[in-house]
């Protein structure tokens, strides 16, 4: 097992389904009425936050805690970091601690390499600026995997704000990893120049997204990130979802098996409707449920499973 997950591209077959196959394992064990396990009792676990979020940090919180592991919750807001500390001496800080293993999102793209670089213990990317976020890519792969009962030849269509998006960018680097076929799918103004080519060969663009559909076995939807954007990307949120929103008619054209996901937060009525967000075809819930078991899945092999 690797020592550090920072990227989709650390991960090559053989790992990503034993991480998958262990989440399996371990999705069990929230069907049981006691659902800790003593696999990393002694252990401590930091969540290190320097973005708001909601998911991704309990989700790692739940993990770490249902392992029984030891678990600091770090937030940049009301820490040292506001007074000007840096990420390394915030890193020593944590090593200083005792710290097993650093679980970081931050908004600077490649934070995390720097960090891995800084602490002994291991390193998990919960999302960098605009550049990865690889255990939502395994989250969604497993969903995937539950729902069709296989990864390899999937056509997956990556839909929307692809130029703002670490999950895009981890998707596609671990679904053609496992031999799934990825189609992008937006504007023009929102896919950057040769990123399929730059990511993994055979990975196709698109622009126009009723042409994907048909032959669609999973539509991934991506929030349009605003808060990332300084300049319209497209003309307004109207004409964005009139082209690129999932919506019920646009839902009728995927073939029956087909599922449809979204990372969250929502916008919903501008890249999905109310209508297929909570509609039987939506894994929207089953997605945050799925992250738990699959980030103790990582925690456990980089630090139980892992003879270092």
């Amino acid at each position: 097992m690797i020592r550090h997950l920072l990227s989709g591209a650390d991960l090559d077959a053989d790992t990503a389904t034993q991480i998958l196959d262990t989440a399996a394992e371990m999705a069990a064990v929230a069907g049981r009425e006691v659902k800790k396990l003593p696999a990393l009792r002694g252990r401590t676990v930091v969540n290190l936050f320097y973005e708001d979020s909601t998911r991704t940090r309990i989700s790692f919180e739940a993990a770490a805690k249902r392992l029984s592991a030891d678990v600091i919750n770090f937030s940049a807001k009301g820490s040292s970091v506001a007074k000007g500390e840096s990420l390394k001496d915030t890193a020593l800080t944590l090593q200083a601690m005792g710290a097993d293993a650093v679980v970081v999102r931050h908004p600077a793209s490649g934070a995390p390499h720097r960090l891995a670089d800084w602490v002994d213990g291991s390193v998990v990317n919960a999302g960098d600026g605009t550049h990865e976020h690889p255990t939502q890519a395994l989250l969604d792969a497993y969903t995937m995997r539950s729902r069709l009962g296989r990864l390899a030849g999937l056509s997956v269509a990556v839909v929307g704000d692809v130029l703002h998006s670490r999950v895009a960018r981890s998707n596609v680097l671990l679904l053609s990893t496992l031999g799934a076929k990825v189609t992008l799918v937006g504007p023009p103004t929102l896919i950057p120049v040769d990123i399929a080519a730059a990511l993994a060969p055979g990975t196709a663009v698109c622009y126009d997204l009723d042409a994907v559909l048909p032959s669609s076995d999973v539509v991934m939807m991506l929030r349009v990130q605003r808060e990332r954007m300084n300049d319209s990307y497209f003309p307004s949120a109207r004409e964005y979802a009139r082209r690129y929103g999932l919506d019920g008619p646009r839902m009728g054209r995927l073939p029956e098996h087909a599922i449809v996901m979204h990372p969250g937060p929502m916008n919903r009525g501008m890249e999905i409707t109310p209508e297929v967000a909570d509609s039987s075809r939506s894994t929207i819930v089953e997605q945050v449920a799925n992250g738990v078991s699959v980030r103790m899945a990582v925690l456990y092999l980089l630090l139980g499973g892992n003879n270092r």
